[in-house]
């Protein structure tokens, strides 16, 4: 079943340098684990495929219900530096929320979780 982050999650995000960092926190606890299992480091980086020059870094925050990503190469050389009309990487937040993750039907029923339009 195809899962919408943004309606799972909320994100925040900003920048240090040419890094966004990008923080997806569940809306419910029990969601959690799905963040943890289905939003790998892999898959942020085939989302932001051609945004970023760098590696992905993934962060698990179990005690907050969230993932920190740490996307290098982001910014074009960051704030100070960038011509991007986003040189401190605000957008790569709501950009993460609209990944789809592909959950098993009987789990993401299980689990409240609402399917994608």
């Amino acid at each position: 079943m195809n899962i919408r982050l943004l309606d799972i999650a909320h994100a925040r995000s900003g920048d240090k340098g040419d890094t966004a960092n990008v923080g997806l926190i569940a809306l419910r606890p029990e969601w959690y684990p799905v963040l943890e299992k289905y939003v790998t480091r892999d898959a942020v980086t085939a989302h932001f495929a051609g945004q970023l020059t760098g590696d992905v870094v993934r962060f698990e925050l179990p005690n907050l219900g969230a993932l920190n990503f740490l996307l290098h190469g982001a910014l074009d050389g960051g704030g100070t530096l960038s011509l991007k009309t986003d040189a401190q990487g605000k957008v790569y937040s709501t950009a993460l929320l609209r990944m789809v993750i592909d959950v098993p039907e009987a789990e993401a029923k299980a689990l409240g979780l609402p399917a994608a339009a």
